[in-house]
C-alpha cells in the first residue's frame, strides 16, 4: 500500500522559511519522479515543484527562486525548502508521484501571516 506522509508545515511570518518533508512507503520513490503540490482554500490543487529520478527540478513560476525541491533516495524522502514565504503561499501542501498516482496523504498546512 502506498503511503505518503507530509510534515514540516506551520505558521510563519511573511519572509520566513519552512522545510517540508515527504516520507514514502509502499513505493520506491527513488524510482519515480516526485512532486510537491498545494491546495489553497477555494482553489484547485496545483503542482508547485517536481523532481526527476536524476534530480532535475522544475518549479511553478510563482515559487521559482524561493522554493527548492530535493530528494534523498536512500531514505525514500522528498523535501521542499521554502524561503521568502508570502501570504499567497498559504495552503495545504501534499507530495505525490509526478504525475500523481493513487491516494493523497493528509498534507501539511502552511500558513503565512502578513
Amino acid at each position: 500500500q502506498v503511503q505518503l506522509v507530509e510534515s514540516g508545515g506551520g505558521l510563519v511570518q511573511a519572509g520566513g522559511s519552512l522545510r517540508l518533508s515527504c516520507a514514502t512507503t509502499g513505493i520506491i520513490a527513488r524510482a519515480n519522479a516526485m512532486g510537491w503540490y498545494r491546495q489553497a482554500p477555494g482553489k484547485q490543487r496545483e503542482l508547485v515543484a517536481g523532481i526527476t529520478v536524476g534530480g532535475s527540478a522544475n518549479y511553478a513560476d510563482s515559487v521559482k527562486g524561493r522554493f527548492t525541491i530535493s530528494r534523498d533516495n536512500a531514505k525514500n524522502t522528498v523535501y521542499l525548502q521554502m524561503n521568502s514565504l508570502k501570504p499567497e503561499d498559504t495552503a495545504v501542501y501534499y507530495c505525490n508521484l509526478l504525475p500523481p498516482f493513487g491516494s493523497w496523504g493528509q498534507g501539511t498546512q502552511v500558513t503565512v501571516s502578513s
